[in-house]
């Protein structure tokens, strides 16, 4: 902490937790806690938003490298992200801190936001040695993922090659090990990744559902093998605070089978099966659910709220976040309007944010008894349908008998005669809603997905690039198909989930011609007390990619608080985005908080949610919301 008053610079040793916030207050102030915490956001403007501050704060951090890394050590300086300090002011920081340290270790300037790269970007780099946020994350040999503990016998591949080609299959009891673990992997105990991967993949969610210990560990395959673990039994435990995984050697079990964990017993509201038509999204609503599937009545809902707007709209900003009362000034702020805004007002301004820079792709939805006419319009499905179920009755999930029946009905679905009345009913709503659209895009809508404890992500199919009615109806019966994938069927079993309460609904729409696609979560998974980010990942070409876990896709934290933004990853790029379109990033991301305020389950406002979405020209699709279920 730099005070310009005397010209004198404070070291303050992060260890015992001190915040610089408190220390002014408390140490150079003389203010008690309760007062600090009573002017507690006008203390904040002042030490970091105010151009003539008194303090200049930063945090000095020491860089090593691991055992098994080359690479001198150095130390970073960086504020905090929310911090407004000009050129100037970092120019004169960074000298007067580097007159004070030791001089045989470099000191590198981080820049804590998109405006200080922009900063430092004019300031000749033999004068002030930089290292960007991203430029750390990739160096970074641990990532904690999803905190958690494992007993479980590891299992290594040094590619998915090998995995592929590993004749005996992955137990449940196994922690496995490769590069990037794939989506379509089974249900196991832990998980390591030994090169870098998002937190939003499909894979990485789905272990957050399972509530298992997920971490990148770079060079975890090399330390498995040179302390002999491989293929043995161990104890693995993932910290989010902590510097590395935790592995250690542990006997195996007693009888050599360790018993299956009691898996958590999900519940799916009962499908409405009723005779209902097609219908476009702009005519869904959130309870629509229980006909047509959970994410084409988000979709529904969101396009309503497109529309009209939500009483719930500030429900994030209204809620107490102590000592503050509410966070309605620091919305004022990020939607332009003076600090005294009243609850009008800002709806107003909401509500217009969200019409001039979102929108739903127009879709119509196939409903669940549509899906339920074709299945008993053959004998034969019918009856490979009710094997499979008589299968899984028998507890047989995990033989290959059910991959074999599992694999017969997806068969029977895509080839079973199609009746003309199903064909005629998907071709008349594609031409009336539909028209004009170059592409089309089919994906799934069950009701066993995006469920307390099962999230499903990935696990059901969509089909793009689709043109006129025959490539229509083949990607509908693909979709359908997918709910009877083996993976899907035993990841259903053992959640408790009956076969035949899977119902399967349909969104045909309009593909977008996205320049820019991502997923964002309105959270921080890498940091859960961290209220103030959302998460996003982007591709330069397609959602695919960053959900998939194929694609490596730059990274970014948004301030839906202060505002601001970093980028945290570059992924495979080579380089940032381009200025306009992280703005665009920043409004996606205070209009997701508004989203999660519409969502929210209760009043608290809290619970976070993931959102697939694509930019076109200056406007984002908005294809998909759903709760973001952490392991906590």
């Amino acid at each position: 902490m730099l005070d310009r008053t005397d010209s004198v610079l404070h070291f303050i040793d992060s260890a015992d937790g001190t915040l610089h916030v408190r220390y002014i207050a408390c140490e150079i102030l003389g203010m008690s806690i309760d007062e600090l915490a009573r002017g507690l956001d006008s203390f904040n403007d002042d030490v970091y938003r105010n151009p003539d501050r008194r303090f200049y704060l930063g945090t000095l951090a020491l860089h090593t490298a691991a055992e098994d890394q080359a690479g001198d050590a150095f130390l970073s300086l960086e504020t905090v992200d929310v911090d407004t300090m000009s050129q100037d002011m970092l120019r004169y920081f960074y000298h007067r801190v580097r007159e004070h340290i030791d001089p045989s270790l470099p000191l590198l300037l981080k820049p804590a936001n998109h405006r200080q790269e922009g900063h430092v970007a004019g300031i000749p780099e033999s004068e002030i040695p930089r290292i960007l946020s991203h430029e750390l994350y990739s160096t970074a040999a641990f990532v904690p993922l999803n905190p958690g503990t494992a007993y479980g016998r590891l299992r290594v591949f040094r590619d998915e090659e090998e995995y592929r080609a590993d004749p005996e299959p992955l137990a449940w009891h196994d922690i496995v090990v490769m590069p990037r673990v794939p989506e379509d992997v089974p249900r196991v105990s832990g998980i390591i990744h030994t090169e870098h991967t998002t937190p939003l993949s499909h894979i990485n969610v789905m272990a957050a559902g399972w509530r298992i210990p997920n971490a990148v560990g770079i060079g975890a395959a090399d330390r498995i093998e040179r302390e002999g673990l491989a293929d043995r039994w161990v104890n693995y435990r993932v910290d989010a605070d902590g510097s590395d995984l935790l592995l250690e050697a542990a006997p195996p079990p007693r009888d050599g089978v360790q018993a299956a964990p009691v898996a958590e017993r999900v519940t799916v509201p009962p499908p409405d099966l009723a005779a209902t038509p097609i219908t476009p999204l702009t005519e869904l609503r959130a309870g629509d659910n229980v006909r047509f599937g959970t994410k084409a009545a988000n979709l529904g809902e969101l396009t309503h709220l497109l529309q009209h707007g939500s009483p719930r709209w500030l429900g994030f900003y209204r809620a107490p976040r102590p000592p503050r009362d509410n966070l309605l000034r620091y919305l004022a702020r990020q939607l332009g309007l003076p600090e005294t805004a009243d609850d009008a007002e800002l709806d107003t301004a909401a509500q217009r944010l969200v019409k001039e820079h979102a929108h739903v792709p127009r879709g119509i939805v196939l409903p669940f008894s549509l899906q339920q006419r074709f299945l008993d319009s053959s004998t034969e499905l019918r009856a490979a349908l009710d094997r499979l179920d008589s299968a899984l009755g028998r507890g047989t999930s995990g033989t290959p008998d059910i991959t074999d029946l599992c694999l017969d009905a997806q068969r029977l679905i895509r080839t079973a005669p199609l009746p003309d009345a199903i064909r005629t009913e998907v071709d008349r709503a594609v031409d009336r809603h539909l028209y004009g659209a170059p592409a089309l895009v089919a994906r799934s809508s069950s009701n066993a997905e995006d469920l307390p404890g099962f999230s499903a992500a990935g696990l059901y199919e969509s089909v793009a690039h689709l043109d006129g009615t025959d490539a229509v109806l083949d990607a509908v019966r693909e979709v359908w198909a997918s709910a009877f994938s083996p993976r899907a069927v035993r990841l259903r079993h053992q959640a408790g989930i009956p076969l035949d309460h899977c119902r399967m609904g349909v969104i045909v729409q309009e593909q977008v011609g996205a320049t820019v696609g991502g997923v964002l979560v309105t959270c921080n998974p890498l940091s859960p007390q961290d209220f103030r980010n959302v998460y996003l990942n982007v591709s330069p070409r397609s959602v695919t990619e960053v959900v998939s876990g194929q694609g490596a896709p730059l990274q970014y934290l948004c301030n839906t608080m202060e505002g601001g933004s970093r980028t945290v990853s570059l992924g495979a790029a080579t380089a940032d985005l381009d200025t306009g379109t992280k703005d665009l990033l920043r409004r996606l991301a205070l209009i997701s908080r508004l989203l999660q305020s519409h969502f929210s389950p209760d009043e608290s406002y809290s619970a976070p949610v993931d959102i697939e979405w694509a930019i076109e020209d200056d406007r984002v699709g908005l294809l998909q919301l759903r709760p973001f279920r952490t392991a906590a």
